[in-house]
């Protein structure tokens, strides 16, 4: 049951700011469930693969919110990026990985507000 309420709370930031993931389902899985960082991440990816990407965009695509253009580019970044950061993150240690997530966190937070 908790894990359908993370979802759904995450869907609807989702929805709303185009978060969920990173900022959502991957920390609440670690503090809550105590995952490590690479299965959070991996969890995290395969729960987000489908209804964000699909359902969440086609909402918006209906609503004449998406740039296809773009978002081809974004997703051919994406599918390397992912890949990418994968492969780096599970040859890590777990603390490494959890620190560096930790600093990207607050280095986005404090732009938020700075900029805001």
């Amino acid at each position: 049951m908790g894990f359908l309420v993370l979802g759904l709370v995450a869907g609807v930031l989702s929805g709303f700011f185009g978060i969920g993931g990173g900022l959502v389902i991957v920390p609440a899985l670690m503090m809550i469930w105590h995952m490590q960082p690479q299965a959070a991440t991996g969890t995290s990816l395969g729960a987000l693969l489908l209804p964000v990407g699909v359902l969440g965009a086609w909402q918006y695509y209906r609503a004449g919110f998406v740039d296809v253009r773009a978002s081809g580019f974004i997703a051919a970044g994406l599918l390397v990026g992912a890949l990418l950061g994968a492969t780096v993150a599970l040859g890590l240690p777990t603390r490494y990985v959890q620190r560096a997530f930790a600093v990207f966190l607050v280095c986005a937070a404090v732009r938020l507000w700075w900029t805001s």
